[in-house]
């Protein structure tokens, strides 16, 4: 197979031997092993569900074997084909509201929440400041006074 590159489009050549002739369909022969992992960072690996983790038969009760092979069968192929029913509806949907979620937060953290806490931060020592001469000034009296006042009163309590 061969590649060549042209100003505005590329072209693949293939030989005619390249080409797949067999009557096998090319599902089957398909591998997991080179597919790539569309999970590198594990995010969902709680979610390999198999039919034992969900139904399971203790030793002293057990369904007819057809009936249990059936089961595992329906509810493999059930959650594969729902799956892949529900990521065709869904899937590119979901990911264009998520991206934009994503696209607004970040905008949002980075032009707004970032420099509303850095403004905050710069402008914190002077606020300090300022509110410790007013509460010195006018709040600390006020309740030093308050205190002197309210500690001669003096309160008994009778039993009648």
């Amino acid at each position: 197979m061969g590649l060549e590159k042209e100003t505005l489009d590329a072209r693949i050549f293939m030989d005619e031997d390249e080409l797949n002739h067999s009557t096998v369909p090319m599902l089957t022969e398909k591998t997991f092993d080179n597919s790539p992992d569309r999970d590198p960072k594990r995010l969902n690996s709680h979610l390999k569900i198999e039919f034992e983790d969900v139904i399971g038969e203790p030793d002293t009760t057990h369904s007819f074997d057809r009936v249990w092979v059936c089961s595992t069968a329906l509810f493999e192929i059930s959650k594969y084909l729902i799956y892949k029913v529900l990521t065709v509806l869904l899937a590119v949907p979901l990911a264009f509201v998520m991206g934009i979620l994503f696209a607004v937060l970040s905008c949002l953290h980075i032009w707004i929440m970032m420099p509303f806490a850095k403004t905050c931060m710069m402008i914190l020592p002077s606020v300090q400041k300022i509110w410790k001469g007013v509460t010195d000034s006018f709040i600390a009296p006020l309740f030093a006074s308050m205190g002197r006042c309210m500690s001669s009163i003096n309160i008994q309590l009778d039993r009648d």
